[in-house]
């Protein structure tokens, strides 16, 4: 007779919620959204010189200022979250609202206003009318994965959907971007351009927004915002509490905020057009490489959910992290050989180095997919943790406490980007594809690029050493927030 497989709850003890394949899917679509804006904002240093007048430096600044606006706003909007009940639910409600903010902010400030002669406070208003927005359902967002299941086999497939999703709709906007609508306005950055790629962002997410609201629908029900014990308003001395007694949330933030600052700085569109358009010598096939180096990289995503499944989120972070600091190094060796070898344009030239190329972004890309993938399951971890640590099923004040930090520290990002490029010559203009490949263009490159994520990935390994939400204790809150309600209901009733 063959062996019965036990499911997680048998093995358990414990009544796990579960979602459907179909809405996990559904949801992961938020992808749409999120890294369509994220792609478009990643064009806000060129919207700024372009269409505000405004000087590279200063560019910087401006930009570190409203990430640190977009981090004060996550703990306010976190009341906002508390406080909305509708008969149509709670987070369809806050997602269409911010979609509809965050959309008008992004057209204002990249189409409506942008030369029109306007300078630095037209510039930073639409900014901050998108953060809002932006803010608004990327807050909400963060919640869905802890309201949908608490299965520790289940949600590290939410966070494959979601972290594949979250590869592929850059990716795709990439070769769009810059393969296809670049070459048809010129070859080179301009405000017909900037207008025609803000609507494509801008009707992306809106789709992504309506899959995601028809995939949590099941779940977006009053009893599903339930504490434990009495129901109490939402307090400022809730953040603090969070901040201050939930130790594996301390140690998340200094690990994923490590990991943003670089990976934004390295995002950011000026690093992209040195490494695809300078160093490579071929801004459309460099992103095409780069792309697909990246598709096959969904893989990790698979096996770090497995991974995850099998040993917690937190094992699965350390683990994944480990091999991306390996595959970086290896990355900025070859860059160097390469460019005291043969050039660094030859491997827009050569098929040998092009598949190399793509394979060693196959390598950085797909472990850190893996470490993205449990970063969406450690935070479904982190929010049930403080309900059985504190009895309140807050997910907005733990997410919004973690984007508060987050946000301060990775702010810097687009500051850093542009700083350092100010120190090779660009203080006036942003770096276009044509530009000669200097050593210090070379050098800082592959600093911002590569360099970056790995202080980040030393700084995670680091962090997670005093987190102990591992695959066991998590086991063990899941039964402590089972018995704790059916306590909790008992009393009620014998009280009623």
């Amino acid at each position: 007779m063959a062996k019965e497989k036990l499911t997680a709850s048998q093995l358990d003890g414990v009544q796990y919620r579960r979602a459907k394949l179909w809405q996990i899917i559904l949801v992961a679509f938020n992808a749409f959204n999120g890294m369509a804006m994220y792609f478009l904002i990643g064009l806000a240093s060129y919207s700024a010189s372009i269409g505000y007048g405004i000087a590279t430096l200063v560019v910087g600044g401006l930009l570190t200022f409203t990430r640190i606006f977009d981090a004060i706003t996550d703990p306010l909007l976190a009341f906002l979250y508390d406080r909305v009940n509708t008969p149509f639910g709670k987070v369809r409600p806050l997602m269409i609202l911010g979609w509809v903010i965050q959309s008008a902010g992004v057209l204002c400030l990249f189409n409506f206003f942008s030369s029109k002669g306007h300078g630095i406070p037209v510039f930073l208003a639409c900014y901050m009318l998108y953060v809002i927005g932006y803010t608004i359902v990327n807050m909400t967002a963060q919640t869905l994965p802890a309201l949908m299941t608490n299965d520790p086999k289940q949600r590290p497939t939410v966070g494959v959907w979601q972290t594949a999703l979250n590869y592929i709709t850059p990716m795709a906007l990439n070769i769009v971007v810059y393969t296809v609508l670049m070459p048809s306005f010129g070859g080179s950055f301009n405000q017909t351009f900037l207008n025609v790629v803000t609507w494509l962002c801008v009707g992306i997410s809106f789709i992504g927004v309506v899959l995601v609201c028809i995939g949590i629908s099941a779940y977006d029900k009053p009893e599903n915002f339930k504490g434990i014990g009495k129901r109490e308003r939402l307090k400022f001395k809730d953040m603090w509490n969070v901040l201050s007694k939930n130790k594996p949330l301390q140690s998340y933030i200094i690990s994923a905020s490590s990991d943003k600052i670089a990976q934004q700085a390295a995002s950011a569109s000026i690093v992209s057009t040195m490494l695809n358009g300078i160093l490579i010598g071929d801004i459309g096939l460099g992103t095409t490489l780069s792309a697909i180096g990246m598709f096959p990289s969904i893989i990790f995503a698979i096996l770090g959910a497995r991974y995850a499944g099998k040993h917690g989120n937190k094992e699965s972070i350390v683990a994944w992290t480990r091999y991306s600091i390996l595959a970086n190094i290896a990355m900025i060796v070859f860059f160097i050989i390469t460019r005291f070898t043969v050039g660094t344009t030859a491997i827009s030239g050569s098929i040998a180095f092009k598949m190399i190329f793509v394979l060693l972004t196959f390598a950085v890309n797909g472990f850190s997919m893996g470490v993205t993938t449990a970063n969406t399951g450690f935070m479904a971890d982190l929010i049930d943790y403080e309900l059985d640590r504190s009895g309140k099923y807050i997910p907005a004040v733990v997410s919004g406490t973690y984007s508060l930090i987050d946000k301060i520290v990775s702010s810097f990002s687009a500051a850093i980007a542009t700083a350092c490029v100010a120190l090779i010559g660009y203080t006036a203009t942003m770096p276009q594809p044509d530009d000669p490949a200097t050593s210090g263009v070379f050098w800082m490159t592959l600093f911002l690029r590569f360099g970056l994520a790995i202080l980040g990935f030393i700084c995670t390994l680091l962090a997670m050493r005093s987190c102990k939400l591992d695959k066991a204790e998590m086991v063990n809150v899941q039964k402590r927030i089972a018995e704790k309600k059916e306590a909790a209901k008992q009393e009620l009733a014998e009280n009623a």
